[in-house]
């Protein structure tokens, strides 16, 4: 589960090399650059507003959307209402649910942090992981009649490196590739093979440094636990 995501501290304008080396074009440089900074938590309660930014290929082009984090939605009369399905991770792709976004509208989320939970005894402990460069996730969105976004971050059965802090799903990370962002941003179906192989076999891209906090938004640490993941490439 990926239950809090954020973009702070660390852009890309800080780190130019981080673009320059996935030699991407040059209008999809140019959104990353001016990705603008947020946390976002997913839109529990029903809450229209919590929304995250998505980078999103439409209509033959680039674009950065602000999506409502929460994937299960409908409009009426323009306004826009949230289903009860928790749907702000999409784990089970081979679900109809989750079939026609994964092979037709997949989304990448820039962030430095995330935040992921678990229960040791009878206490959630909640870790904030930073990154000191940007990483990017997968998802999945789609546009409802008024126009609004929704999304789903994809998330993976656990990886070793993860289950001391979340035992049950792991975020899908992407990799800085700019040949397999295209392809994932594109119009291929998610059957394409290295899609699959993705899917299949996640791998930790970044190296995220862990402090257990009282709030991800905070960051106010707790106890001693300050761990590093490293990346698995």
């Amino acid at each position: 589960m990926c239950g809090f995501v954020s973009y702070e501290n660390a852009t890309t304008r800080e780190y130019p090399q981080w673009t320059a080396g996935l030699d991407l074009p040059s209008s999809l440089s140019l959104i990353l650059n001016r990705w603008p900074n947020y946390k976002a938590y997913p839109a529990f309660g029903g809450d229209t507003h919590k929304r995250v930014p998505l980078l999103i290929y439409e209509q033959g082009e680039y674009k950065e959307v602000s999506a409502i984090w929460w994937f299960d939605a409908f409009s009426e009369n323009k306004v826009t209402y949230l289903g009860k399905r928790t749907s702000f991770n999409a784990r089970n792709l081979d679900s109809p649910f989750w079939k026609g976004a994964l092979n037709n509208n997949r989304a990448l989320v820039l962030a430095t942090h995330l935040g992921e939970s678990k229960l040791v005894g009878k206490t959630k402990h909640q870790y904030l992981m930073q990154s000191q460069q940007p990483f990017m996730l997968g998802a999945v969105y789609r546009q409802l009649e008024n126009g609004d976004y929704c999304c789903a971050i994809i998330t993976r059965d656990a990886h070793p490196k993860m289950t001391p802090y979340h035992e049950k799903a792991f975020p899908l990370f992407l990799p800085l590739d700019q040949a397999f962002l295209t392809l994932w941003l594109g119009d291929e179906n998610a059957q394409n093979a290295e899609i699959q192989s993705l899917l299949q076999s996640p791998k930790l891209f970044p190296t995220l440094h862990v402090q257990r906090v009282k709030t991800y938004k905070n960051k106010q640490p707790i106890g001693n636990i300050n761990d590093v993941l490293v990346s698995d490439v």
